[in-house]
């Protein structure tokens, strides 16, 4: 700055080099941020062999794994076991139907 200076030029200039300190930090701690998100995510990607009849896969150490498990260990995901509609149809209701027929006869006798 040269001399004699204004008063406003001078305090416009430190409110910038503030703001400018300011950004800097936050960009810093959101580096550090996702720095540390990186760090922690598990990634499926590539190709992964599969079993085209059990539906298992085959991990890094050439061993098999269900499906459920391996991703699991790979991923943040948390796995819940159901039944979709066809399957539900083509093996648990004849299920059912079985242990059902078989309480009725019970109840007969």
């Amino acid at each position: 700055m040269l001399k004699p200076f204004d008063a406003a030029v001078l305090r416009a200039r430190v409110d910038v080099g503030i703001r400018v300190l300011e950004l800097q930090g936050k960009l810093s701690r959101r580096v550090t941020e996702l720095e540390e998100a990186l760090a922690n995510v598990k990634r499926l990607q590539g190709l992964l062999p599969i079993c085209s009849y059990c539906k298992r896969v085959r991990d890094d150490g050439n061993y098999w794994k269900q499906v459920d498990m391996y991703i699991a260990e790979h991923t943040e995901a948390k796995l819940s076991h159901g039944f979709c509609p066809d399957c539900f149809e083509v093996h648990v209701r004849p299920q059912m139907d079985e242990a059902e027929a078989e309480a009725d006869a019970a109840k007969v006798k």
